[in-house]
């Protein structure tokens, strides 16, 4: 099997437990992070702010920053202050748009990132991809892996439980972007990364078969534990190959064309089981389902809002907002009246599996 050429950039410290916020300040003094604690503080609105608060006593050469909003314009505005003063690294502290602003801002004058998430809605902890908000839309810029990934579970309990049913449709989702990835190895001879496709599907799997709720210190640190692994095959093969596929281009097709029906994480999911169906993965379907409606996500197009005509439209635009990505929606060129015949199929055998 042909590798992609791979630089291993993995985090030098991944720290998922309750309390882990607490021990920050040690983390950060770690000569290869920062010998001299002098670093930047990257915080957002909520609960961002609270652990800045906690971790400022022992930061007495750090510097804090506060944004807000997730766009381009706040990253390079961030980064021009940045580049005023020499850091040894800077500490992104909150949601999915904080760190991605901070690691955008970091990234453009190449100083390391350390991640302190405040929730599990993504894999964005620790992939080489910042999403940020720009003319309108929504881009994806590459930027550097965090050098430390930290979650205190203290903090993701205390936020709201959408959030982390998001990060669970989005780890699942990899099941079928990989299972994309070997489809197109197979059908046109796409280079694939074995490491890349190990970590992405090993982390999915493990939280698929996780018997507990999101209530559960075992199954969240399962959940980060499978976004962490997500961003790092993402930046060991310098593609989003195993976590976007067919899944990731219905949500693009959701945004364009029903913008607002849920999250990231909520769409992915829905559109990595359909996917699956598709594929003909019958044992896999029935594994995702019960994993997305145990914890709640929507299995089908009604429970996010969408009508059957509102999401057959949207899986037949999906190749069109990545048409260099080969996925099972590629390979079968369904027209819409066959999308729906599917989506009819998809529906019963859902409810002959789940009851």
């Amino acid at each position: 099997m042909p590798l992609l050429a791979r630089t291993v950039n993995t985090p030098l410290v991944i720290d998922v437990r309750r309390g882990a916020v607490a021990d920050l300040g040690a983390l950060l003094a770690d000569r290869r992070i920062s010998a001299g604690g002098e670093v930047a503080v990257v915080v957002g609105p909520g609960q961002g702010e609270r652990i800045a608060e906690l971790v400022r006593p022992g930061l007495g050469n750090a510097d804090f920053f506060t944004v807000a909003g997730g766009s381009l314009d706040a990253a390079q505005e961030l980064g021009e202050k940045l580049h005023r003063r020499s850091y040894d690294a800077v500490v992104g502290i909150g949601g999915g748009k904080t760190i991605d602003t901070a690691k955008y801002a970091a990234s453009r004058y190449a100083i390391p990132m350390v991640t302190v998430a405040t929730s599990l809605a993504n894999d964005g902890i620790a992939s080489p991809v910042a999403s940020l908000d720009h003319d309108g839309g929504k881009g994806s810029y590459g930027v550097h892996i965090p050098i430390a990934v930290v979650v205190d579970l203290d903090f993701v309990e205390n936020g709201p439980d959408r959030q982390t049913q998001a990060g669970i449709g989005d780890a699942v989702s990899n099941l079928s972007a990989v299972a994309d990835w070997e489809l197109a190895h197979r059908v046109r001879a796409e280079p694939i990364d074995g490491l890349a496709v190990t970590l992405a599907r090993t982390g999915a799997e493990a939280l698929v078969n996780h018997p507990g709720k999101i209530t559960d210190d075992g199954f969240l640190t399962t959940l980060a534990e499978a976004l962490i692994l997500g961003g790092i095959s993402m930046s060991i093969c310098g593609s989003s190959r195993p976590a976007s596929g067919g899944c990731h281009l219905i949500s693009h097709a959701l945004d364009r064309l029903n913008p607002g029906p849920g999250s990231h994480g909520e769409q992915v999911g829905l559109g990595a089981l359909f996917c699956t169906f598709l594929r003909g993965d019958l044992e896999r379907f029935g594994q995702m389902a019960s994993c997305l409606h145990r914890h709640g996500l929507p299995t089908t197009p009604a429970e996010l809002g969408l009508s059957d005509a509102e999401f057959v439209a949207a899986v037949h635009h999906a190749p069109r907002t990545r048409p260099d990505r080969y996925t099972i929606l590629e390979h079968l060129d369904l027209a819409p009246d066959a999308i729906g015949e599917r989506l009819a199929n998809y529906v019963d055998a859902l409810r002959e599996h789940l009851g």
